[in-house]
Order: C-alpha cells, then sequence, then structure tokens
C-alpha cells in the first residue's frame, strides 16, 4: 500500500491502547491456570494419556509419553490449553524441567513468559542448556 499525507504506509501500532490491554488479559489468563508451585504437578511420566475434548479439542488426543514428539506434544497442548485443575493431572515436575529447554521453543511467547516469571527454575533449565 502506498503511503499519502492521509493514510501513512505504516503506521506505528499504540502499545498503550487495545493492543496492551488484551495482552495484558492474555496473560492473565495463563497466570490463573499456574499452580502455586511446581511440586503440585504429579502427572504422569510413562503410559499412554488421553485429554478431555476440552484441552485436545484439535489434532491428537491420546498420547503416549515413550515417544518424545508426543510427550512434548502433550505438555504444548497442556500449557495452551489445560484449566488450573488440569495440569497437576496431566504435567509432572520433573518431565516439566527436563523437556522446558526445548518445550519453551515451542509453546508461545505470553506462555513461555508467564512459566518462566513465575517458576525461576524454568528460566535456570534453559540459561544451564545454553
Amino acid at each position: 500500500m502506498a503511503s499519502s499525507p492521509h493514510r501513512p504506509a505504516h503506521a506505528p501500532r499504540n502499545p498503550s491502547g487495545a493492543d496492551a490491554d488484551n495482552l495484558a488479559l492474555y496473560r492473565e489468563k495463563f497466570r490463573r491456570r499456574l499452580p502455586e508451585s511446581l511440586d503440585e504437578l504429579h502427572g504422569p511420566t510413562q503410559g499412554v494419556v488421553e485429554l478431555p475434548l476440552h484441552m485436545a479439542w484439535s489434532g491428537l488426543t491420546t498420547y503416549d509419553l515413550s515417544k518424545p514428539r508426543q510427550r512434548m506434544g502433550l505438555y504444548r497442548t497442556v500449557l495452551h490449553e489445560g484449566l488450573r485443575k488440569d495440569l497437576p493431572r496431566y504435567l509432572n515436575r520433573d518431565l516439566l524441567l527436563d523437556l522446558w529447554p526445548v518445550l519453551r521453543t515451542l509453546v508461545g511467547r505470553t506462555v513461555r513468559t508467564v512459566w518462566e516469571d513465575a517458576f525461576p527454575q524454568l528460566a535456570s533449565r534453559t540459561r544451564a542448556a545454553a
């Protein structure tokens, strides 16, 4: 699109307006779901896990934890779609810590930031793996 005196080609977005409000609401959505501590996460570390429809509404519903790609997919799905009550049931503290250096690259920036801000041990795992 060509610029004109009435319509600049690339108008800067105002981060203090509606976009900032939407981002804050989006972050809060994920913050409200967080457990108090990673120690609350007692999910399975092996076997096959079947997710309920409210989390697995698109794509796989069953994940084999012995398969690295499926394990990573399960954690990505639960982090994005799981409710507060789902996290302790489907996520395991030790497995989350082990997966985090790669998993953090597969989740959205907001999810990554919210989790790392709340649990510094996740961010430190990332620095240690680098």
